[in-house]
């Protein structure tokens, strides 16, 4: 585990060069394999991934949105109906079908990274990064908390602060660990942005 703070004092002098000469070295071209987010609800992941997916030129893809073709029916929908164990086989073979690909930036669902199998092939097979952020930030981001399954109908804080507590110690296996706390998206994005192309750049 790297947090942003230590990725960007791994190689000053050359990070330093790198923005100065507008990215003569681009993050692609240390990309080598996908870049997978993970973190709780809220984190940040689908909006922080699609931009920095556009600036890395690279696909931006949502595992939800991939199961969701797969099984024809909404997340919501497949809990419901099958259970979560279902939920997480379809997930599980989804998202290693997507890290055999080629490089992308890969936005998981809150609990992918919390499956040992999954997490290995995660971290055998990408760039995991962990949008960290405190539990009544990320319930103050969510918007919609009936489309949540583990959300709907309770209080997304208190959710969200005991899923933190079982999940934050897992997600400090994720090769980058980025603090988004208190920042505003566009802060947000700049800050991954720059923690991932420094880290890469330092490969």
């Amino acid at each position: 585990m790297i947090t942003s703070d230590h990725a960007s004092s791994l190689c000053p002098w050359r990070f330093s060069t790198l923005m100065t000469q507008k990215q003569e070295i681009t993050p692609l071209a240390s990309l080598r394999r996908p870049l997978v987010l993970v973190g709780l609800m809220g984190a940040g992941k689908s909006k922080i991934g699609r931009q920095i997916s556009t600036d890395f030129e690279i696909p931006f893809i949502d595992t939800d949105d991939e199961i969701e073709k797969v099984a024809g029916m909404s997340i919501a929908a497949i809990f419901d109906l099958y259970g979560e164990d279902k939920f997480r086989a379809i997930e599980a073979r989804e998202i290693k079908r997507l890290l055999e690909g080629k490089p992308a930036v890969i936005s998981t669902g809150g609990g992918a990274y919390m499956q040992q199998e999954t997490r290995q092939i995660i971290n055998q097979l990408g760039l995991s990064v962990w949008l960290k952020a405190a539990p009544e930030t990320l319930a103050g981001r969510i918007s919609n908390t009936d489309s949540r399954p583990l959300l709907k109908g309770k209080d997304p804080v208190k959710v969200l602060q005991e899923l933190a507590k079982q999940r934050y110690p897992i997600y400090q296996n994720a090769e980058l660990v980025i603090d988004t706390d208190g920042l505003s998206l566009t802060k947000a994005i700049e800050k991954v942005k720059t923690t991932i192309t420094s880290y890469l750049n330092t490969l």
